[in-house]
């Protein structure tokens, strides 16, 4: 089998409901996931795109979010009906769509203008035993 061309991981984390941070799958379906998939299917790509569920991408407060690879665009506020934008415009034509990009200021900050300030980002890893 051929490597995959582009990679596009979408966030499956959940957190329980009124979490600061909020959660990409609060209903732990994978719908975007799953659409991605088939729609990637009746377009002939499965053997070229791969479409996986991911964990914490750690973009949160922009969720649901994903990353496309290599080109590492990564997309927030993701809806069901982005997909087959993102597919057409993105992954078959070379452009990514811009109304859905995350700013770089807000990717892998500490702070942006959607976070609200703490002094660490990741509440979860102050509790011990969990990840």
């Amino acid at each position: 089998m051929a490597k995959f061309e582009k990679h596009i991981f979408i966030c499956g984390n959940q957190r329980p409901p009124g979490h600061p941070r909020g959660c990409c799958d609060p209903a732990g379906r994978a719908e975007l996931q799953k659409l991605f998939k088939q729609k990637l299917a009746e377009r002939g790509l499965r053997t070229t795109v791969r479409a996986n569920q991911s964990g914490c991408l750690d973009q949160c407060e922009h969720g649901p979010n994903l990353v496309v690879y290599p080109d590492a665009v990564w997309y927030g506020g993701v809806t069901l009906a982005d997909v087959d934008e993102i597919i057409d415009c993105h992954i078959v034509g070379g452009k990514p769509v811009e109304r859905l990009m995350m700013k770089d200021s807000c990717i892998n900050t500490p702070n942006c203008e959607h976070k609200p300030p703490t002094p660490d980002r990741n509440p979860d890893r102050n509790v011990v035993g969990t990840h």
